[in-house]
């Protein structure tokens, strides 16, 4: 088994106990050394007031798959949360699911930089709703 293999059994499988995915109906749907990419549909009980999919939603699988994608590129024996993050909502998520794209701009020993855009997918169509940065940070495996 390849390094990158046993990492992303890793991945899959801390993803796979984050019940808050579940709840959204997220699935990892790529993940390759710094990036992550997660979908979730935009189900009826995920929208706000004006139709369109909460904010909540998009900074979820922007953090989570920003998360992931620092992740991929620590140690074996550890697990990573998140330092800090900002979120610019760039237009209204319409569509039937979001697409968040998570990528390490820079891997640091102690913090890792990361950020993420989130898609609104119609169709064929993919329109770019909001853009996270952050921080992580490596924590023991509990």
């Amino acid at each position: 088994m390849d390094d990158f293999t046993a990492t992303e059994a890793r991945v899959r499988d801390s993803f796979a106990r984050q019940t808050m995915m579940d709840t959204l109906g997220a699935t990892l749907t790529a993940l390759a050394p710094g990036r992550c990419v997660i979908r979730a549909p935009i189900a009826p009980h995920l929208k706000q007031q004006h139709g369109a999919a909460h904010a909540g939603l998009a900074f979820t699988l922007g953090d989570t798959a920003a998360g992931y994608s620092a992740l991929s590129t620590m140690a074996g024996d550890t697990d990573v949360m998140t330092v800090e993050m900002k979120i610019n909502l760039l237009s209204p998520a319409v569509g039937e699911a979001l697409e968040a794209v998570g990528e390490v701009v820079r891997a640091g020993k102690r913090l890792t930089v990361v950020k993420a855009e989130v898609f609104a997918l119609q169709g064929d169509s993919r329109k770019p709703v909001a853009l996270l940065q952050g921080t992580m940070i490596p924590v023991a495996q509990r």
